[in-house]
């Protein structure tokens, strides 16, 4: 597909400066750009990979100078070049309505209008998939769950029995909802397991990245708000409740009995003890590890979990503890002290 570059502006509403019928033909970052290509500058940081760019165009923010190539100046440039590279690659695939004859469906289970099913997908007793829903091969949802209108179930998702998805959920390739949390009694010399008899609940609009594992509520649900955006490789404890929009990225791992607010966001590797509560718009740095609950507003780092100011006092100071000895061991020597 060929188009000009009004045509492009005219998709993402932006405004255009220099030659709008040029012809475009793909969309690729700066780095893969080639002639007849239009990229995305994210801010003044990409001017000179811009510049030294072979791409005959650019979505850009508002700061950016014209340097003789057309440019679509746009408030975001980084969704609008997303949409371009969507109609560029055509309209996504949508659930076909069919079910593949590998897929074992049970008798009592209902299956909404539209929905797919995939090769060896395996749908149990009593649940209740809602319509244009997409289960992709080998998933296997349980008995007695409820899934909302439009979810996607990537290839080999897992849905332990009595689930809840609400609408447009999407959880990616091998993802486990619903496991037993992880609770034991020590007992006349032995571990014995407390029975988990919950459940996990996942609200409208979130996604659930590939490897994550959210475990069933010891009697009652594990719950994931609505909006929330989890990454690959999250673990998600029982009877925790996560708030709305929250974002948790990758290798977060969250202790039973947790909760969290509205629009909390964890790095990578954040660790959360059990028992403890995360106020509402919390910012927790990459490997943060809380022990202590969390009031709102607050923007820790570092293990354990301290303000983000003090912390990095604390990283900067550490740097120099080699050259503190020092001054400290000639303050010592000067004073006729020993060492401690």
């Amino acid at each position: 597909m060929t188009v000009t570059v009004r045509q492009l502006a005219e998709w993402v509403r932006g405004e255009v400066l220099g030659d709008a019928d040029l012809p475009i033909s793909n969309a690729r970052t700066l780095a893969e750009a080639q002639p007849g290509d239009i990229t995305f500058i994210d801010g003044d940081r990409n001017l000179g990979a811009w510049h030294a760019s072979r791409a005959s165009a650019a979505v850009a923010p508002l700061s950016v100078p014209v340097n003789g190539r057309p440019l679509i100046r746009v408030d975001d440039p980084l969704m609008a070049f997303a949409r371009i590279v969507q109609q560029f690659r055509g309209p996504s695939r949508t659930s076909t309505g069919t079910i593949d004859p590998t897929a074992h469906i049970h008798p009592t289970a209902k299956l909404g209008p539209g929905t797919s099913i995939g090769p060896f997908v395996v749908v149990g007793e009593g649940t209740e998939v809602g319509a244009n829903s997409t289960l992709h091969a080998g998933a296997v949802v349980g008995r007695a769950c409820r899934l909302g209108t439009d979810v996607v179930l990537h290839p080999r998702v897992v849905l332990y029995d009595d689930c809840i998805l609400g609408d447009r959920v999407v959880v990616h390739a091998n993802a486990v909802l619903g496991a037993d949390g992880f609770g034991y009694r020590f007992q006349e010399g032995r571990h014995v397991k407390i029975p988990q008899l919950g459940w996990v609940e996942i609200e409208e609009d979130v996604e659930i990245g590939a490897g994550t594992t959210i475990d069933r509520g010891t009697f009652g649900p594990t719950r994931v708000g609505a909006g929330t955006k989890i990454d690959n490789l999250v673990m998600v404890a029982h009877n925790c409740r996560i708030g709305r929009n929250n974002i948790l990225a990758a290798q977060v791992g969250i202790a039973g009995s947790c909760t969290t607010g509205d629009y909390v966001i964890m790095a990578g590797q954040v660790g959360i003890a059990d028992h403890l509560n995360i106020g509402d718009r919390v910012v927790l740095g990459a490997k943060t590890g809380v022990i202590a609950h969390v009031p709102d507003n607050s923007r820790l780092c570092g293990f354990p979990a301290r303000p983000e100011t003090a912390q990095k006092r604390i990283w900067v100071t550490q740097d120099h503890l080699p050259e503190m000895r020092k001054d400290l061991r000639r303050i010592k020597d000067h004073l006729g002290l020993e060492e401690v």
